[in-house]
C-alpha cells in the first residue's frame, strides 16, 4: 500500500473527503460510502450541527445511550444518563443503585472546588530577587491585567482565587511557575483559565522589562514557555459514600453478611496496596464516571487523566475508593477529583446533552460532580460485589451474550432460546458457539 499525501483535505466538501478516503485507502469500495452515510442524521440542520463540532467530520459514531434508574443521592431520586458501549456498565450501576436505595442511598460532600493553571517560564535570576518582585509588584499587576477577562466570572461568584510563584529550579535550571487557582462556578472553565494565563505571560514579560530589580542580562534571559490550565485538580474534590450496618448487607449470593463485608474490605485493601489490581479497579470506577461525563457533554479524557494522576499522588498508584467495617458498620467511599461544567461547550449545543442535563434536573457544576462520583462508586461497588461472591464473568458474559449472538447472525427466536439456555449456566464464547451450531444443525 503506497498512499499519497493529500493537500487541503480540510477544504474539501464532506462528500469530497469521503470520495478521497474510499478511493485512496479502500479501493473505491462503494459499501464503505454506504456505511458512512447510513449514520448521517436525516435532519440536515442537526447533521450540520454535529459536523461543526469537530474538523473533517464525515459521519457520526454512535454509542448506546442508556439509563440507570433508582439512584438516591442526598435524598433526591435520579435516573442517570450513560453513554457507553461496554455491555455490563449500565446494568451494574442500576443494580448498585437498587441495592442502596433502601439503605439511605448515596451521600455526597463537595470538599473543594479549585481549578489550577500555570504560566511556565525560564528566568536566569536569583530566586529571592524574583520572589521580592512577585510579592511587591507582579502579583497585583497580574490581577489588574486580567480584570476585563474575569469581570463576568466574578459577577457569577467566581474568578481568580490566588496566584503563587513556584520555584522549580531544583528540578530544571531556571524554571519557575506562576501557579494560579480559579473558581469557574458552573463552567468547566478551560477557555477562561487559559485566557487569564496567557495574559499572565504577557504581563510578566512587560513588568520584568520595565523593572529596576533586574539587570538587562537577566531581563534578556526571560522566556515564557507556555501558559496552560492543568487537568490535575487535586483541590477540586467531591466525596461520595454509602454506609449501613453489616447486619443489613443482605446479599443473594449465599454468603453471610459478615463474610461479604470482610471479603469486600479485603478486595478494596488489595487495590489500595497493589498497583496491578488498582489499575483495573479504578478503570471500573471510570466506566461509571465517563459514561455520565460523555452523556453530559464533558471531557472524559480530562476526567481520566485527573483521576489517575490523583490515584498516584503519593508516589504509588492506588485505589480511588476506600472501605471500613468498624463497630459493625460497613462504609464505602470515593474521593474523586473532577472538573466539569454545565454551561459552555457542548452543553448548549448537543441535543442529547441538553436532554441529559434536563433529566438530571439542570444541576449546577457541583451537583454534577456529586452525581459523577456516585456513578463511579456505584460501578465499583457492583464490580467488587460480583468479584467477592459469584465472580465477574457470570454477569458480564450474560450481558455479552447478545453481542456474540449478533455476530453469529442469530434470529430473535434463537436469541430467546439462548437466554433460557443460559439462565442457570455461566456464559462462555465456546459454549455459545457449540449450542448455536447444534441448534442450526437441527
Amino acid at each position: 500500500m503506497n498512499h499519497k499525501p493529500v493537500e487541503g483535505f480540510s477544504k474539501l466538501t464532506k462528500q469530497g473527503k469521503i470520495d478521497w478516503l474510499v478511493n485512496e485507502y479502500l479501493e473505491g469500495n462503494e459499501e464503505y460510502q454506504h456505511i458512512l452515510k447510513q449514520y448521517w442524521n436525516e435532519n440536515a440542520d442537526l447533521q450540520k450541527l454535529h459536523d461543526e463540532f469537530s474538523e473533517n467530520t464525515i459521519s457520526n459514531f454512535y454509542m448506546p445511550y442508556g439509563i440507570a434508574p433508582n439512584f438516591l443521592i442526598d435524598g433526591k431520586l435520579f435516573a442517570l444518563p450513560m453513554a457507553v458501549e461496554e455491555s455490563s456498565v449500565v446494568a451494574a450501576a442500576s443494580k448498585a443503585a437498587k441495592f442502596w436505595i433502601d439503605k439511605g442511598g448515596f451521600k455526597t460532600t463537595i470538599i473543594n472546588n479549585e481549578k489550577l493553571g500555570h504560566t511556565h517560564f525560564i528566568f536566569n535570576v536569583e530566586s529571592h530577587k524574583l520572589l521580592h518582585f512577585f510579592n511587591f509588584n507582579l502579583k497585583k499587576k497580574l490581577i489588574e491585567a486580567t480584570n476585563d477577562i474575569t469581570a463576568n466570572m466574578r459577577n457569577r461568584g467566581g474568578g481568580i482565587l490566588d496566584i503563587k510563584l513556584v520555584d522549580k529550579t531544583a528540578e530544571m535550571p531556571n524554571y519557575y511557575q506562576l501557579k494560579a487557582s480559579f473558581d469557574t462556578v458552573d463552567s468547566m472553565g478551560a477557555n477562561f483559565i487559559n485566557s487569564c494565563l496567557e495574559q499572565f505571560g504577557k504581563t510578566l514579560k512587560q513588568e520584568v522589562a520595565v523593572s529596576e530589580d533586574f539587570t538587562q542580562e537577566e531581563k534578556n534571559s526571560l522566556q515564557i514557555v507556555m501558559n496552560i490550565l492543568s487537568n490535575f485538580t487535586p483541590d477540586c474534590i467531591v466525596r461520595a459514600e454509602v454506609s449501613c450496618k453489616i447486619e443489613d448487607l443482605k446479599d443473594d449470593s449465599g454468603i453471610s453478611n459478615e463474610e461479604f463485608a470482610r471479603k469486600f474490605k479485603q478486595a478494596v485493601t488489595i487495590a489500595e496496596i497493589e498497583p496491578f489490581r488498582a489499575t483495573t479497579h479504578n478503570k471500573g470506577i471510570m466506566n461509571g464516571v465517563d459514561a455520565v461525563v460523555i452523556a453530559t457533554g464533558n471531557d472524559f479524557r480530562a476526567t481520566e487523566a485527573c483521576a489517575h494522576a490523583y490515584a498516584a499522588r503519593n508516589g504509588r498508584y492506588s485505589s480511588l475508593t476506600h472501605c471500613t467495617t468498624d463497630n459493625g458498620v460497613f462504609r464505602f467511599w470515593i474521593d474523586l477529583p473532577i472538573s466539569v461544567g454545565v454551561v459552555g461547550g457542548l452543553t448548549n449545543l448537543h441535543p442529547l446533552v441538553k436532554f441529559s442535563l434536563a433529566l438530571l434536573g439542570k444541576p449546577s457544576a457541583q451537583e454534577l460532580m456529586s452525581i459523577l462520583a456516585v456513578s463511579g462508586l456505584a460501578q465499583n461497588f457492583a464490580a467488587l460485589r460480583s468479584l467477592v461472591t459469584t465472580g465477574i464473568q457470570k454477569g458480564h458474559m450474560k450481558m455479552h451474550l447478545l453481542n456474540i449472538l449478533n455476530q453469529l447472525g442469530a434470529t430473535e427466536e434463537e436469541k430467546q432460546h439462548f437466554v433460557t439456555y443460559f439462565k442457570d449456566k455461566t456464559v462462555s464464547h465456546h459454549e455459545v458457539i457449540n449450542e448455536f451450531n447444534r441448534l442450526r444443525e437441527k
